[in-house]
């Protein structure tokens, strides 16, 4: 069953039906236990009447025994003798006894003949009256006039006048009982089934209407897998349930899904772009050579070469961080790692000059590969722009290691501060294409900050130019503390 309103409407159907059978049987136990009672009572009722009598002194043959039809009675003596019975009692069960003849009884001993006056505990009744203890009660049959039927007996003891203890049994018919019990089970068993009906036909309809928004959902989200359009989105129902909220989510997450494609397909073509360059012109100077060896531009070809690897290891790294590369938890001494970042550029054009505070070492956690691309990142853009200075300096800063590259160039405007550091966006677009980079360096390094737990962010320098400031955190050393100098 694949349906999800199939089989909500079953299992509603048989919660209800289990709930129904349990009320139904525990309606029928407590109907039954009621009209029981009450021929049990009515029983009880003609028993004591009997009993009264006796307890008066009235003789077997004297007793009024009520309504025969209704009430049959039997007398049992001490000896569980039948001494006296209803006039068209034929038959009877249940009372411990079936005799339904009377037979002569004992002679009636006097009261001086009791022996056993004298050890009367008081559980037995006194002479002349009827027993207060309830009733026992019995069910059975009886047959009255050819007719059998079921009955409720109620059994009395009751002493006479004489100190004889007979017991009277009288029954009260338990055909009402039966008669009603039948009747509320037929129509339970009747207005069963019709209930469950109702039940099932309404939580398909709910459960139907419920789910027209996912259905909704649903096909939408089949059409735009089958265009490819992630520009298009799911319709959002007019509630605040759990649909609604499913509605929103997907929404939401087409939004990141095609701002995603959308950046993965700039990212290919400025990429085709930046490499049509280099291997156009790669290709011109092999052309040329093959053709003309003395006019082939060795050096030119070299530099293209290396500009095209260097563009290359660009792409395959963000291609790494893209697909959730994390970096390793090495230990890296940032003090060290700038200095030998510096080393490798004294010969440049601006050789920069660095400045690290403290003694110790600033050490933090991560690939220390990539952290070494992001300072020299930001020396190689220093660089680029200054025209006399560079100054870089190592510090810590609040449980963090702050790494300031500053330049004294013309310096980054401030609308400009944060789109400088998304892909192939460069601001020196006059500059030629060998001078000005492909636009991937501040890109990398933002994005290996970020998968470090830090941040990078550029201002406006002190004394004009740009001021680039790499935010890491301090690597925990065991104790609780943070590494610092």
């Amino acid at each position: 069953m694949r349906s999800v309103r199939a089989r909500a409407a079953l299992g509603a159907t048989l919660v209800v039906a289990v709930a129904l059978t349990v009320a139904g049987l525990a309606v029928l136990l407590v109907l039954r236990g009621n009209l029981t009672d009450r021929a049990g009572l009515e029983a009880e009722v003609a028993a004591r009447e009997v009993a009264g009598q006796l307890a008066l002194g009235a003789t077997y043959a004297e007793l009024e025994l009520g309504d025969e039809d209704t009430h049959p009675v039997q007398v049992t003596d001490e000896q569980g003798r039948v001494v006296a019975v209803s006039k068209d009692l034929e038959a009877i069960s249940g009372t411990g006894t079936a005799q339904v003849v009377p037979v002569p009884s004992a002679p009636v001993p006097s009261p001086g003949d009791d022996d056993d006056d004298d050890d009367d505990d008081g559980s037995e009744p006194a002479r002349g009256e009827v027993s207060s203890d309830p009733p026992d009660f019995t069910n059975g049959t009886a047959t009255v006039d050819g007719e059998t039927a079921d009955y409720r007996f109620a059994a009395l003891e009751s002493t006479t006048e004489q100190d004889v203890t007979l017991t009277v049994r009288a029954g009260a018919p338990l055909a009402a009982e039966q008669e009603a019990v039948d009747t509320v089970r037929t129509s339970m068993l009747t207005g069963l089934p019709l209930m469950l009906l109702v039940v099932a036909g309404v939580t398909w309809l709910v459960t139907r209407r419920a789910l027209r928004p996912v259905e909704g959902i649903r096909r939408e989200m089949a059409a735009i897998t089958a265009s490819e359009d992630l520009s298009r989105r799911v319709p959002e129902p007019d509630s605040r349930d759990e649909i609604a909220r499913l509605a929103r989510t997907t929404n939401k997450t087409l939004t990141v899904l095609e701002a995603s494609v959308d950046r993965q397909r700039r990212f290919v073509a400025d990429a085709s772009h930046e490499l049509r360059s280099p291997i156009a012109s790669l290709r011109t100077q092999l052309e040329v050579g093959q053709a003309h060896p003395e006019l082939l531009d060795v050096p030119g070809a070299v530099a293209d070469t290396v500009r095209l690897q260097a563009l290359a290891a660009d792409l395959l790294l963000l291609a790494r961080l893209d697909a959730g590369e994390r970096p390793g938890r090495t230990a890296v001494d940032v003090g060290a790692l700038v200095r030998e970042e510096v080393s490798q550029r004294t010969t440049d054009r601006i050789p920069p000059q660095v400045f690290v505070a403290g003694s110790g070492s600033l050490e933090v956690a991560g690939s220390r590969g990539q952290l070494a691309r992001v300072v020299g990142n930001l020396l190689d853009n220093a660089q680029r722009h200054a025209e006399r200075s560079i100054a870089v300096s190592v510090r810590e800063d609040r449980g963090g290691v702050l790494v300031e590259v500053a330049d004294d160039g013309s310096g980054v405007p401030e609308a400009e501060q944060d789109r400088i550091f998304e892909r192939f966006v460069r601001l020196d677009d006059a500059r030629s294409r060998d001078d000005g980079g492909a636009g991937l360096g501040l890109a990398i390094a933002r994005d290996v900050a970020s998968r470090h737990g830090g941040a990078l962010t550029v201002a406006e320098a002190p004394g004009g130019g740009a001021l680039f400031t790499l935010r890491l955190p301090l690597r925990p050393v065991p104790g609780g503390e943070p590494a610092a100098g």
